[in-house]
């Protein structure tokens, strides 16, 4: 006679990975925006400057590999930018029809301002836990992460970045 399957039940869902990555985000989010709010920038945003920082001149193609996000999202994120007067959008000079990416001033402001509030931010996330257990929950979870890259709707590619500015990675 075959094995009935367990009964589904809530304690099955609160220890699934799965549910445990989604509520960490949902912590996550909620810890940087509380931080982050004098700036009013989302994590998203955050993650574009830095790339736009490290990349000027990127196009949103590749500003969507860079950071794993998807692109049809990501267009609300830059206009979202671009009316704070964060970023600028240029037509690349071979194709008009491409908008590169730069910093503003008051995007490079903001950028440098907010680190602190982002470390903050990150630090709280980790903070229950012991020294120990910080460095083995990131270790584990970089390597989660590296391994099931290709599994993600948007896999990182920051190596696209490098490719289409002209440097070696």
């Amino acid at each position: 006679m075959p094995n009935k399957p367990a009964p589904v039940t809530m304690d099955a869902v609160y220890t699934a990975p799965g549910y445990l990555f989604r509520r960490m985000q949902q912590i996550a989010v909620s810890i940087f925006v509380e931080e982050c709010k004098a700036h009013d920038l989302t994590p998203v945003q955050f993650a574009a400057l830095v790339a736009i920082h490290t990349h000027p001149g990127i196009d949103a193609t590749r500003l969507s590999a860079v950071i794993a996000f998807d692109r049809s999202t990501l267009g609300n994120v830059i206009e979202r930018l671009e009316s704070k007067a964060f970023i600028a959008r240029k037509p690349a000079r071979e194709d008009k029809r491409v908008k590169l990416l730069y910093l503003t001033k008051a995007g490079a402001a903001t950028l440098r301002d907010i680190v602190p509030s982002v470390e903050r931010a990150q630090a709280r996330m980790l903070q229950p836990l012991k020294s120990a257990d910080r460095k083995t929950l990131l270790a584990l979870m970089t390597q989660l992460v590296d391994l099931n890259n290709e599994a993600s709707r948007v896999p990182l590619r920051a190596e696209d970045a490098l490719e289409h500015l002209g440097k070696s990675t």
